[in-house]
């Protein structure tokens, strides 16, 4: 069972690479696109897609067909990759017979695959496919890190583990880091946009994805849902730190940059509440909470020994 969730995960790696060269293929055909090609003229009177069509020029009608088709393929990639990598997960579990949680490996994989779930669900039942390439991008990377850097061994739980705040503090982690990184996304391609607004020259596929406003609504709405769920973490690891180590806090490196994280996405909401900071500065704010947020979950265990590296990562 190892073996063969060790090969689903380089499968779904592959099928997320491949992902990334459509959505770049469509982004590639976007830039094609004049940022007029279908202005409000155009759309004036027309009775439907089919009287849009013939009032665009040949070349635009098959950059269009082109640009939908190359989304289309990048998502059902995203959606057998997604698929190919929850099967590795639960075959990781089978085989250690126990949650796929015991090891920076199995956390990030497990992470990497709520992530990809959140957004085909977004694609689907919110047309945001939008957010395809970037997100694509975050899954080859990471799952390609993960195999290659983060791998072990299935082994049995430390004894640390053996809790059922394990469960309960892992769960809320995974969920938030997803509305995490999908609102960090968000504020990303809100900075490229802005930035293309502010010299005049929004083209391409910045000009195909929704209005800045929009977002930065988007990415606040997914940040204001994952900071509760962060906090309920941090509590929920605090719980877990007195059953597995007898202190609720010790400043270990973990502990301590899941504060630094709550500390800066708690400033992010609190700005846009009482100082009304939306736009460039928040999502300033996001990014660098992501970065906060990934050094976290990453980095500190591969450059800091605590006690919150397991399984040698």
């Amino acid at each position: 069972m190892s073996a063969y969730s060790s090969l689903a995960m380089v499968t779904s790696m592959v099928i997320y690479l491949l992902a990334v060269v459509a959505f770049a293929a469509e982004w590639a055909v976007a830039r094609r696109l004049e940022p007029t090609s279908v202005d409000a003229s155009i759309l004036v009177g027309a009775g439907g897609p089919d009287e849009l069509a013939d009032r665009l020029a040949p070349a635009t009608q098959r950059r269009l067909l082109r640009l939908d088709m190359f989304g289309r393929v990048g998502l059902a990639l995203m959606l057998v990759g997604g698929a190919v990598h929850l099967v590795a997960v639960v075959l990781r579990g089978i085989a250690a017979d126990r949650m796929p949680w015991g090891n920076m490996y199995e956390f990030v994989t497990t992470a990497l695959a709520v992530v990809v779930a959140a957004y085909l669900v977004l694609a689907a039942r919110f047309d945001m496919r939008w957010l395809g390439l970037p997100t694509a991008l975050l899954a080859a990377i990471s799952q390609g890190l993960a195999v290659t850097v983060l791998y072990v061994a299935v082994a049995p739980l430390v004894p640390a583990l053996h809790s059922v705040w394990f469960v309960v503090h892992i769960m809320a982690a995974l969920v938030a880091g997803a509305a995490f990184n999908v609102g960090g996304i968000a504020s990303i391609l809100y900075l490229l946009k802005e930035r293309a607004q502010r010299r005049g020259s929004v083209g391409g596929y910045l000009g195909r994805i929704p209005d800045i406003r929009k977002i930065d609504t988007i990415a606040y709405r997914f940040h204001a849902f994952a900071f509760p769920l962060w906090t309920f973490a941090v509590a929920a690891g605090a719980i877990w730190a007195e059953f597995a180590w007898g202190r609720f806090w010790g400043w270990d490196p973990k502990e301590t940059w899941s504060l630094v994280t709550w500390v800066i996405y708690a400033g992010y909401l609190h700005a846009r509440a009482t100082a009304g900071w939306k736009g460039r500065r928040a999502a300033g704010i996001a990014v660098l909470g992501l970065v906060c947020f990934w050094f976290n979950f990453v980095g500190i265990n591969l450059l800091v020994s605590g006690l919150h590296s397991y399984a040698g990562v």
